[in-house]
Parts: C-alpha cells; sequence; structure tokens
C-alpha cells in the first residue's frame, strides 16, 4: 500500500509541534512554580498539570486517559493532589511555567517575532478541525480560553493537536491488543519511544513488569527471541499499522489547514523546536533502547 502523502505530511507537522507543548515537562520552571504551589513531588505535578483541565478527577480518569503509567502510581497522588492544589491554581501555574520556560529557551525575541503570531495562527486555524467525541483529554483542553500572548497561543494550539492526536492513538493501541507496559516496550523497540530509564523512573512500572511486558510480546511473535528489545517483522507492522491508524484519526485538522498550511506550519516548528533543543529542551539520553 502507497503511504498518503497527506498524512505523511501531517505526522511529520505532528511530530515537530508535539514537542514545543512537551518542554515544560522537563524544565525546572514547572516544578518551581509547583512548589511554590504545594505539589513537590514530580510525579504528583505530572498528573496535576495534564489532567488539572478535566477538574478535580479521580485516579481512574488519569489512569483512563494517560493509559501507560501504573494506576498505584497514580492512585498515590490523585486526588490527594487537589486538597494541596485546585485544577485552577494549577493551571496558572503551569502558564507560568510554560512562559518562562519558553522565554529561556527561545528568548524574548523569536516570542515577539512575526514568525511566531504566523505559527500561534495556522496551529489554531488546525484545531478548528479538531472534534471532541471520544476525546476526553483535547476536549477538556479545547475548553480552556486561548492565551493572548503569540508563543503563549501557540503553545495551547499545540497542546490541543498534541492531546487529539493522542487521545486516537490510545484507541489504536487499545484496538492492537497493547496493554499499557506492552505499548511502551513496544514503542521502546522501535527505537523511537523515551529510553527504559525514564520510563521506568516516571511511569511507575518495575523492571520486572517491563521485562514480564517484552515477554508477552515475544510470546505473540512481536519481539526477536534474544534479550534486546528488537522488534520482529510482524512487530513491526503491527507498531506501523497503530501509526497509521492514528493518522487516519487525526487526519482532520491538518486536512482543515491545507497542504501549504501544513508546510509552513512544519518549516516554523521545527525552527522553534531546533532552537529550543539547542538550548537543552530535552535531556540528551531521553529516546533509545539503553537501560
Amino acid at each position: 500500500m502507497t503511504p498518503d502523502p497527506r498524512l505523511r505530511a501531517a505526522r511529520r507537522c505532528h511530530n515537530v509541534v508535539n514537542p514545543f507543548h512537551s518542554t515544560h515537562y522537563f524544565s525546572p520552571d514547572l516544578g518551581k512554580e509547583l512548589a511554590a504551589i504545594g505539589v513537590t513531588d514530580r510525579s504528583a505535578a505530572y498528573f496535576a498539570v495534564r489532567s488539572a483541565a478535566m477538574g478535580e478527577v479521580c485516579a481512574g480518569t488519569v489512569s483512563a486517559t494517560f493509559y501507560n503509567f501504573n494506576h498505584e502510581l497514580v492512585a498515590r497522588h490523585v486526588p490527594e493532589v487537589w486538597k494541596t492544589a485546585s485544577p485552577a491554581t494549577v493551571l496558572a501555574a503551569r502558564a507560568r511555567a510554560v512562559d518562562a520556560t519558553l522565554r529561556r529557551l527561545l528568548g524574548a525575541e523569536v516570542l515577539a517575532s512575526k514568525e511566531m503570531a504566523e505559527a500561534a495562527e495556522l496551529a489554531l486555524r488546525a484545531t478548528e478541525a479538531c472534534t471532541r467525541h471520544a476525546r476526553p483529554l483535547y476536549a477538556a483542553h479545547a475548553d480552556l480560553p486561548v492565551p493572548e500572548a503569540p508563543h503563549m497561543a501557540y503553545w495551547h494550539a499545540a497542546t490541543l493537536l498534541r492531546e487529539h492526536r493522542g487521545d486516537g492513538h490510545l484507541a489504536a493501541l487499545l484496538a492492537a491488543g497493547l496493554d499499557p507496559v506492552e505499548a511502551l516496550v513496544s514503542h521502546v523497540a522501535t527505537g523511537k519511544g523515551m529510553a527504559p530509564k525514564w520510563l521506568l523512573a516516571t511511569r511507575g512500572w518495575s523492571r520486572a513488569q517491563f521485562d514480564e511486558a517484552a515477554g508477552r510480546l515475544r510470546a505473540r511473535g512481536l519481539l526477536t527471541a534474544d534479550e534486546e528489545l528488537t522488534l520482529t517483522e510482524e512487530g513491526v507492522a503491527l507498531r506501523s499499522a497503530i501509526e497509521l491508524r492514528t493518522d487516519e484519526l487525526d487526519r482532520a485538522p491538518y486536512a482543515h489547514l491545507g497542504d501549504d498550511g501544513v508546510a509552513r506550519l512544519s518549516e516554523l516548528a521545527a525552527g522553534f523546536m531546533g532552537a529550543a533543543l539547542e538550548n537543552g529542551a530535552f535531556p540528551a539520553d531521553l529516546i533509545g533502547k539503553a537501560a
């Protein structure tokens, strides 16, 4: 089957827009702002900032919408974190952290540039075609107001596009029969996923649970029989099918933006992320198979 060039272009666009949203998760500014409102645990901070748009949700809602976190870890912090800081307080702290992070990574001149304003306009236009049904994280964030500052408006739009695609991706994982840990392990095996050391430190799974999931994938013929995390041909095909289904479910915003708009947004987003990466937006060992 010949890949649809528009779907490939949409995925490339997502791949450079999405990290703009994610920069604050690895920023010292987020820890500083959350600590100032009493949330000092890193896991609690992550669960709070990403779920706050949904209100004072329970652990079950977070586990369902985040998919690949150990529910025991989630339940350790949610809903307890809402006793420390309300969702509105958390959202305000996140906004301050995002602003500080982007100013540090890109500088005031870039944030105030016509290119940033153009990227915000393009990304927001793409979100006009996003849909709420069966997309809880997207739908919750779509109810938040669009910030006035162009860099914050672009970050908001990047968040909407990320969560819209992410909600669809979870449906594809579920249809493929991959449980949360199997989804993580198989993504690592592609060479494009978060490295095991980071997964084990943040997702709440033990090394034994990680290895057991790898064993289940080997039993299904998705990983090679050796101890390396290497996909078989069947495993490659399954992960490719998952990504293709995700592309299909995420087609609408990029079709709405149009070919020229997708190309221009990709160009602008790549420029911003190139600068952010040069300034240490993410840990150097974040992606890969190394344990």
